[in-house]
């Protein structure tokens, strides 16, 4: 887990360490993970423009970017190409290809889709 040190005015100190003394957190740190987390949840663009910045200065791998995006991996490869992000292809390690093995194994196909594929392949 990372660990973010900042500052911020006094009065939202006190507000959160009223909201921990009255037991809504377990602490200052549980109270700005949950302020973080929900202005994410609440402001999708952002969400979208911190996974696009993170993938275009390499830091992440498109896997990651539809994870903090929170939309799939197509959606994402979409909104990169909109934003002029060009698009790192094949496997960058071996998460990576653990990755793409565990969404391969989690693919359905409907049966009378395969068929009609055996049958156009004859």
């Amino acid at each position: 887990m990372a660990r973010i040190t900042g500052s911020y005015p006094d009065d939202l100190d006190l507000l959160i360490e009223g909201a921990v003394e009255a037991g809504v957190f377990g602490g200052k740190s549980d109270a700005l993970r949950a302020f973080v987390r929900e202005y994410f949840e609440d402001h999708e663009n952002e969400r979208i423009a911190a996974a696009v910045a993170l993938y275009n200065r390499e830091r992440i791998t498109l896997g990651d970017a539809a994870r903090l995006a929170d939309v799939d991996r197509w959606t994402m490869r979409d909104i990169l190409r909109e934003h002029g992000v060009e698009l790192r292809i094949g496997l960058t390690d071996e998460e990576d290809a653990a990755y793409e093995t565990a969404a391969a194994a989690d693919l359905e196909f409907d049966d009378a889709d395969s068929d009609d594929e055996e049958s156009s392949a004859k």
